[in-house]
């Protein structure tokens, strides 16, 4: 079964670099304190992300980031 990866997901220069973070392993703690964020900043934003890629968790994200060619 093939599934398809939507071309036209558009990223703020801040959700790729959580994107970039996450995709590095980071937790939330670890995003927030590298960038200078409040934790709960960070899961908004990783929220979004789930949002815009239509997945279920962060390894989804990820995953269909890296078969859009946006990592």
């Amino acid at each position: 079964m093939e599934e398809t990866i939507s071309k036209d997901i558009k990223l703020t220069r801040r959700e790729m670099t959580i994107l970039q973070e996450v995709a590095l392993g980071r937790t939330t703690p670890q995003i927030a304190k590298n960038l200078g964020l409040s934790p709960e900043t960070v899961k908004w934003y990783r929220k979004q992300l789930l949002v815009k890629f239509s997945a279920a968790t962060s390894a989804e994200v990820v995953r269909k980031a890296i078969l859009s060619n946006i990592l």
